[in-house]
């Protein structure tokens, strides 16, 4: 394949911070007398704060005001940045550090497109603060995943066309939105792989040297 870049998801590719994740939204949900399990956070995936929330709200007989879901949202983000707090380097494993910059020396671009609006702090928190060439977030956007805005906002900021450029994603909905902005999607873990849609699967993150 012709590609020139790698933009890589930040949740589940990079570093895992889904059990941050889920303890936050079980905290809020717990509160709120909502049912929440690990099946339903699984549908959270690659989706924002705000479309996360409505999906827990499905299963209250309550109705808020959007000042109080932009509330429950901020609410959540501070736990959840709480307990990004006990991140550090150790959470980047060497299999990912090392490909990273393998592929930095191949003379690849490498970015970030996530939805997350944490997505600098928690590089920061893992020692990557200053190491991708351009970070696409949720500071950025105004449509999460499967739109494919996050990566072709990634794109610009590298300097590159859509077609130049590789998704790795673990979340079907990146796929999709990797689709949609015409790159290559590379599928690694979650839903993302065997979905269908993908142009490869990734047996682990050290295949990308492999498949690139």
């Amino acid at each position: 394949m012709d590609v020139k870049a790698v933009i890589f998801d930040l949740d589940g590719v990079i570093c895992f911070t889904d059990k941050f994740h889920y303890r936050a939204w079980k905290a809020l949900a717990d509160r709120l007398g909502i049912y929440f399990d690990e099946k339903i956070n699984d549908r959270l995936r690659g989706v924002s704060r705000m479309a996360s929330l409505e999906i827990i709200l499905e299963r209250s007989d309550k109705e808020y005001t959007q000042e109080e879901k932009e509330a429950f949202a901020e609410e959540k983000n501070n736990t959840y940045r709480e307990l990004l707090k006990t991140m550090s380097p150790a959470d980047l494993t060497d299999e990912v550090k090392n490909t990273l910059v393998e592929l930095r020396n191949r003379g690849y671009k490498l970015g970030i497109g996530s939805s997350s609006k944490n997505t600098k702090f928690i590089l920061e928190r893992i020692g990557l603060g200053d190491f991708f060439d351009a970070i696409a977030d949720g500071t950025d956007i105004t449509h999460s995943k499967p739109d494919p805005e996050v990566f072709l906002i990634a794109a610009k900021k590298l300097g590159m066309e859509p077609t130049d450029c590789a998704v790795v994603e673990d979340a079907k909905a990146g796929i999709e939105a990797a689709k949609a902005g015409n790159m290559t999607a590379l599928a690694l873990f979650g839903d993302a792989k065997g979905c269908g849609l993908e142009d490869y699967d990734l047996k682990s993150f050290s295949d990308l040297l492999n498949i690139l």
